[in-house]
């Protein structure tokens, strides 16, 4: 099970961004995302929407300290930042552990966040988007059944199709 801790929501200037690592997230197969920083509880009604719709059981919900959190976790806890090792050497033994906590920054990181995390893991040593990050942590990490995760007790779904939109809805 992949939790996902969103590190320093800013309600008025990362509403997009925490919205879309939620969604990156739920999409990928995670189960919950928990977010630290400012209370939004517009950004909650978002992320439960779109589970509704869209179906699974995805989980969000914020907490005021992000050291509860990966003090109190049990599992593995991930730090995507770039300056950490390259997750094709880290994936694998990531994989190993039932319970993943995959830690994603927004404003600058703690620096204690380094040393409470078991990995720092790189999806590049570059600047680069943290939703990008999570995306290919995912991919990395569950391999391929990442792009293939069902979504039971959805009011929509997507009907493949190579050129137009076609969404109907469950019976």
């Amino acid at each position: 099970m992949i939790t996902v801790l969103r590190l320093g929501h800013r309600k008025d200037r990362d509403k997009r961004a925490s919205m879309h690592v939620a969604l990156v997230a739920r999409a990928l197969g995670g189960k919950k995302i928990i977010f630290c920083g400012e209370p939004d509880n517009e950004l909650l009604q978002r992320v439960q929407t779109v589970t509704y719709k869209w179906g699974g059981d995805f989980q969000a919900e914020f907490a005021p300290s992000y050291r509860t959190v990966l003090k109190n976790f049990k599992g593995a806890k991930v730090h995507l930042t770039m300056y950490g090792i390259p997750l094709e050497k880290t994936a694998k033994a990531i994989r190993k552990h039932e319970n993943v906590l995959v830690v994603v920054g927004s404003e600058k990181v703690p620096p204690d966040v380094y040393q409470l995390c078991d990995y720092n893991v790189a999806v590049t040593n570059q600047p680069h988007s943290e939703i990008a990050a999570l995306a290919l942590f995912f991919r990395e990490v569950n391999g391929p059944k990442a792009l293939q995760t069902r979504f039971p007790r959805g009011q929509l779904r997507i009907i493949p199709s190579e050129r137009g939109k076609n969404v109907t809805k469950y019976k």
